[in-house]
């Protein structure tokens, strides 16, 4: 059992000697010290399209051929909408289900509008680039958001954003 643990403790040794000395020879050395800070929140790869913003004045936010989505919060959406507005709450974290992506496509809408916040980042803008990333074509994102739509007299009673 001596040996054993011996025999051990020596390739431990000289396998750390070995890996001591290549590191000495390399072009590029490791640091044996980090020489600056670990990045814990690496963003992720994201699958993101390209989009259109449009503003409230456009006329295919209320054509009949359009897909009109409301990206804002499911009560927010409760309280007050554009007619015809379908809700899909974006999550900052979840991405939308592939079923409702699916379900989004059966309606064979010409276009697809996604109106948010209106904020910075706007979360209208943000679902649009997703769905445009997952093969949605001709979507665009009202700049804005709800409350520019509201302002312009599109929005159901309910109340403004």
């Amino acid at each position: 059992m001596k040996s054993l643990i011996r025999d051990t403790l020596v390739v431990l040794l000289l396998s750390g000697l070995v890996a001591v000395a290549v590191n000495l020879f390399r072009p590029n050395p490791l640091p044996w010290v980090a020489d600056q800070d670990y990045e814990t929140m690496v963003p992720c790869p994201e699958p993101l399209g390209e989009v259109d913003e449009i503003t409230v004045e456009s006329d295919i936010i209320l054509d009949d051929r359009t897909l009109l989505i409301d990206a804002r919060e499911k009560d927010e959406f409760e309280q007050g909408s554009v007619p015809k507005a379908v809700s899909v709450p974006f999550d900052w974290l979840d991405p939308v289900p592939e079923e409702k992506v699916a379900e989004l496509v059966k309606t064979r809408a010409a276009r697809v509008v996604v109106f948010g916040d209106g904020l910075d980042p706007d979360s209208g803008r943000e679902l649009a680039r997703e769905l445009a990333g997952r093969g949605m074509r001709n979507v665009s994102f009202v700049k804005g958001g709800a409350k520019a739509l509201f302002e312009a007299g599109l929005g159901t009673t309910g109340g403004a954003p």
